[in-house]
């Protein structure tokens, strides 16, 4: 029998507390696995991210405000993305030509392999956007050095650095993108979905286009700021330079007023 289900993950923001969370609805840990009904399932992760299973708008919007006093860091908007499931037993766990992800059984096993696959791709397009921000606002600063204008107050570099390695942190600490779930190790059909899954979503080359781009951040801010200390030690060379000048036309007058 076929049966279709909407799935929609959401990354809320950098922390969700767990703990003491709907306990007696738990059928999985790790991620942590909730059945609401009958085909129905909530997959909760620390690093803010939840996936759902066949709920409907409201039933989502009232999980998302139960689970906003556990949250930290929360994102406005929160970023958002879709998929649709289907169960059927005469295919194999894979992805169809339409899009939509295909497994035999929605076993809980399965429900986690693909929430943490969903989880992974949702923070992965939430931090892309994030770095080409920050690419629109190093290029006003190339834009500058290219005008053979001189280098701003270094702070906001500073700050922008600082993003990136919040960046590199959560998406390697925390959600571990290249990371294959634990579920996999024993299991070689679900180790074969998250394979399907991880190269439908392109999960291994967006992380690597994303620590490219941290990495060419990194240097640019390094250049741009090196380039302000530069400047920096120019001008108080400068200013050693003009007391000194100062001290010496002191001294003079100083003689001139004994030859007076």
């Amino acid at each position: 029998m076929l049966n279709t289900l909407e799935v929609s993950a959401r990354f809320l923001g950098s922390r969700l507390v767990l703990r003491e969370l709907e306990p007696h609805q738990a059928i999985g840990h790790s991620p942590l696995t909730l059945a609401i009904a009958p085909q129905q399932w909530v997959v909760v992760f620390r690093f803010g991210v939840v996936v759902f299973f066949g709920l409907d708008a409201d039933a989502e919007q009232l999980w998302l405000e139960r689970l906003s006093s556990r949250l930290t860091g929360a994102l406005e908007p929160a970023e958002h993305e879709a998929a649709m499931l289907l169960v059927d037993p005469n295919q194999v766990d894979s992805v169809n030509a339409d899009g939509q992800l295909v497994v035999i059984e929605p076993s809980v096993e399965r429900i986690q392999i693909i929430a943490q696959v969903l989880a992974k791709s949702v923070v992965l397009a939430h931090y892309e956007k994030a770095v080409a921000s920050t690419f629109e606002r190093f290029e006003n600063l190339i834009e500058r050095l290219r005008q053979g204008l001189s280098p701003r107050n270094g702070q906001d570099v500073i700050n922008e650095v600082g993003k990136a390695l919040t960046i590199l942190t959560r998406t390697v600490g925390r959600v571990e993108i290249t990371e294959k779930p634990d579920l996999t190790w024993d299991s070689p059909h679900l180790d074969r979905l998250y394979q399907r899954l991880a190269s439908e979503y392109e999960l291994h080359d967006r992380d690597l286009i994303l620590s490219r781009k941290l990495d060419l951040l990194w240097r640019i801010a390094e250049t741009y700021l090196d380039l302000l200390n530069n400047r920096q030690g120019h001008r108080l060379e400068w200013y050693i330079i003009i007391l000194i000048l100062i001290e010496i036309a002191l001294t003079l007058a100083e003689k001139l007023d004994l030859f007076v």
